[in-house]
């Protein structure tokens, strides 16, 4: 171990040893930062923003770089397929996007009338390219590159985040969040972490009766603990978080997630337009949507294409055994053509994407991860057909897609 390395560990050693930072400390280093900035960001009365001292451990972001992993896993050039697999046993990838791990859910009832639609997850393995079952974690965000992963433990909200080594398993550090953590999201770059902070398991479900009269268990509709957003700061340290409550018509889960640039945050809301978003700056502030992603939809996952001038829209046609989405202008909104697959889940490179499509022959919606392609009606299966009740409702496993 050199100098350098020596001196970098002894300050992360003491700051993760660190006592809470005392009244006032927040103000001091506000005030601080407000003399060095040419701009102060705007404020709002739903918004205010706190500083957190937090160590994080940069050296985890390039870890396991000189570990063997499958062929074509890090070289982003090859498809590799499995039909026959639903869940998938082995490596699902497609270009520069890899099934980087999967989930399914489970209520796990705690009272009476109360319980947790609670997530079990299952992480591919870097040195066989296999998916295996990790049920340490209640939420897993796997970082762009897929070498690291942000964990919660089971019980949430948690107060600490872990940041997994995927080619050990083993958790490199441990990050505390005073504010409680729900959800996570990793930047583009890898290079931020963004934390969904609740006052309360974002996942509960309530029992209730229903308008047929059957007894069914339901996220809670119009109420959330949701409490704002803590942006970490994976490259320097430390971190930001901003108070931001819920609206009225929200879910009891809606977390966070980073805009294209990573410079702003977005959350769903309910409005006019199907499918809208709110966007924040990353010290609280409500600001309009950018240029390139007003028209982006918050429950299509693909949204923009790598370069950037191409949005993946919802379900835009559907004829039997066929569905097709559209492909937009991200900034106007446009359609400009249409492309096979009811849901679009990744873009592969500037033409092909990953996306849900219902199999051929079933009267029922039964879907597989298949590869489609912008001006061709041709799909590649990856996966084999998922099943699902007749209501949509539950799933019997979720996707995590990340660049590789």
């Amino acid at each position: 171990m050199n100098v350098e390395e020596l001196v970098r560990d002894s300050f992360q050693e003491q700051a993760a040893e660190q006592a809470p930072a005392g009244p006032g400390f927040a103000d001091r280093v506000l005030t601080a930062r407000r003399r060095r900035r040419t701009r102060t960001l705007a404020s709002v009365a739903a918004a205010t923003a706190a500083v957190v001292a937090i160590a994080v451990a940069v050296p985890l972001l390039d870890s396991g770089k000189d570990v063997v992993r499958p062929a074509g896993l890090l070289d982003g050039s090859g498809t590799s397929a499995h039909p026959d697999q639903s869940p998938p046993r082995d490596l699902i990838a497609a270009g520069n996007v890899a099934l980087a791990a999967y989930y399914t859910s489970q209520l796990v009832v705690q009272t009476e009338d109360r319980g947790v639609d609670s997530r079990t997850y299952w992480l591919l393995d870097q040195r066989t390219g296999r998916y295996e079952k990790d049920d340490r974690w209640s939420f897993v965000a796997v970082a762009p590159g897929m070498k690291t992963a942000a964990v919660l433990e089971r019980e949430l909200p948690a107060h600490r985040i872990g940041l997994l080594d995927l080619t050990t398993g083993k958790v490199e550090r441990w990050i505390p969040v005073v504010q409680g953590a729900g959800g996570l999201a990793f930047s583009r770059d890898a290079q931020k972490l963004l934390v969904t902070t609740y006052g309360d398991n974002p996942d509960v479900r309530e029992k209730v009766t229903n308008t047929d009269g059957d007894v069914v268990w339901t996220a809670p509709f119009g109420r959330s603990s949701r409490t704002g957003f803590l942006v970490l700061d994976l490259a320097g340290g430390g971190g930001m978080w901003s108070e931001v409550p819920p609206g009225h018509d929200i879910n009891g889960r809606e977390d966070f997630a980073f805009s294209r640039d990573g410079g702003l945050v977005f959350s769903r809301i309910v409005g006019e337009r199907d499918g809208m978003q709110q966007y924040f700056e990353l010290g609280g502030a409500a600001v309009t949507a950018p240029a390139n992603e007003r028209y982006l939809r918050w429950d299509v996952d693909a949204r923009l294409s790598p370069d950037g001038t191409l949005a993946a829209g919802g379900l835009a046609k559907e004829v039997p055994d066929k569905s097709y989405s559209a492909i937009r202008d991200p900034r106007t909104g446009k359609e400009i053509t249409k492309v096979r697959g009811a849901t679009l889940l990744a873009w592969v490179d500037d033409r092909r994407l990953i996306a849900w499509e219902r199999t051929a022959g079933s009267e029922e919606y039964r879907p597989r991860l298949v590869l489609v392609t912008i001006g061709s009606d041709r799909v590649v299966p990856l996966s084999g057909v998922r099943e699902q009740n007749a209501d949509l409702s539950r799933q019997e496993w979720v996707p995590v897609f990340v660049e590789r």
